[in-house]
């Protein structure tokens, strides 16, 4: 399994739409992906309002649900709108990922190309590429990006730093590894895509080269 993972300092920072664009941008990888929520930190991890992410499973502290509808308008659906062959939703309490992990490596044990929406997750799996999206002009920092940061295989970046104030964040990590300009609404770029294209697939001669994604802008504001 080739596994990128996407995440990023904050909600509505880019991350389900430069997850969606790398999708749309090579179809014949045939992607899985997911979404990870932790929930029970006190606001919804998806729009900071009251929260419909809870696991309503008393006996089970976490749910993987596969996305099935294109046109509910939730970030999973965006990544059937880009073309994902498979797409999941995975929930569990704030804390207990852990005890998803084996159905989680289970499923996704037979899967060539998966993408995850996830910090958390690099608490558990070795990803073949880690891409943080970093918005300077958004002040939170999640614990979990900062646990990772020095993680990254490269920084999809917004913005130009000036003004950013993150304490304990080492930006100069930003000096260290590759740096990708990007910018809303897709938050793509044809050079995060040939980044990827090295680190996946240079062997694989039927992936010739990146493109920019034949779908619609993804302007949803929940990241």
């Amino acid at each position: 399994m080739k596994l990128v993972v996407i995440g990023g300092h904050s909600r509505n920072v880019g991350k389900t739409s430069l997850a969606a664009g790398i999708i749309a941008a090579s179809p014949e990888l045939r992607w899985t992906a997911l979404k990870i929520t932790q929930y029970g930190h006190g606001i919804c991890s998806a729009n900071g309002h009251d929260c419909d992410c809870v696991v309503d499973q008393p006996d089970c502290p976490f749910a993987i649900t596969p996305e099935m509808d294109v046109d509910s308008g939730s970030d999973t659906s965006r990544f059937l709108q880009a073309g994902a062959e498979q797409v999941y939703w995975v929930r569990t309490r704030v804390g207990q990922l852990e005890l998803a992990m084996p159905q989680l490596k289970r499923l996704l044990a037979d899967r060539e190309f998966v993408i995850m929406e996830s910090n958390s997750i690099l608490g558990f799996l070795d990803p073949d590429v880690y891409l943080p999206v970093l918005r300077f002009d958004t002040e939170d920092f999640k614990l979990s990006n900062q646990l990772y940061f020095n993680r990254a295989s490269a920084y999809a970046v917004v913005g130009n730093g000036d003004g950013a104030a993150w304490p304990g964040v080492d930006l100069s990590q930003l000096q260290r590894k590759p740096v990708f300009a990007v910018q809303p609404p897709s938050y793509f770029s044809v050079e995060v895509m040939d980044f990827l294209k090295k680190r996946l697939v240079e062997n694989r001669p039927e992936m010739t080269g990146a493109r920019q994604p034949d779908v619609p802008d993804f302007r949803d504001p929940v990241e």
